[in-house]
């Protein structure tokens, strides 16, 4: 009899320890189009609550009451078939423009999009022209050496070698 309750005692326990595996937490997103838009939001912005900046469906800052909030906001907007452009205005309008983990593709935020691409092209070709550029200076100053060197009368040519040689014979 006492491998029986034994048994059971582990059985109940283990049962009661699974439980939350098994059973969805509250708050928790249903879909897979909650997790999308969920996505695209960030947590903790617009409320005193918290100020972890995580994206919404990615938040594991222990004891985010923000977080818990606005995916329960996001479910219901969800459930109720909701556009999702629509339900990305919401949040704006409850949380303002920082509730978006990335800036809007059109306006004026598009230039937040675009200067990185310009910037790496500009600086590309900035360092293709400076190499250019030092490429050619070398042979550019080597022919007006030996040009210089060719308009030196004779004998001042060789008193400068005859000087070099007797500086380097010490």
């Amino acid at each position: 009899m006492t491998k029986t309750r034994t048994f059971v005692a582990i059985a109940a326990l283990l049962t009661l320890g699974m439980l939350p595996v098994l059973i969805a937490p509250a708050g928790a997103q249903q879909t897979d189009r909650a997790k999308q838009i969920g996505g695209k939001l960030v947590c903790g912005v617009g409320t005193s609550l918290c100020n972890c900046k995580q994206i919404l469906t990615q938040c594991n800052h222990v004891g985010c009451m923000n977080s818990s909030m606005m995916l329960k906001t996001l479910d219901e907007k969800v459930a109720k078939g909701d556009a999702e452009e629509s339900i990305v205005q919401a949040f704006i309008l409850e949380f303002g423009r920082e509730v978006l983990a990335e800036p809007p593709k059109s306006g004026f935020s598009l230039i937040a999009w675009l200067m990185p691409s310009f910037y790496l092209l500009a600086g590309a070709a900035l360092v293709i022209f400076v190499i250019s550029r030092w490429r050619k200076r070398p042979a550019a100053e080597a022919a007006a050496t030996s040009q210089a060197a060719m308009a030196l009368p004779p004998e001042l040519l060789a008193r400068a070698r005859a000087e070099a040689t007797r500086a380097t014979e010490d």
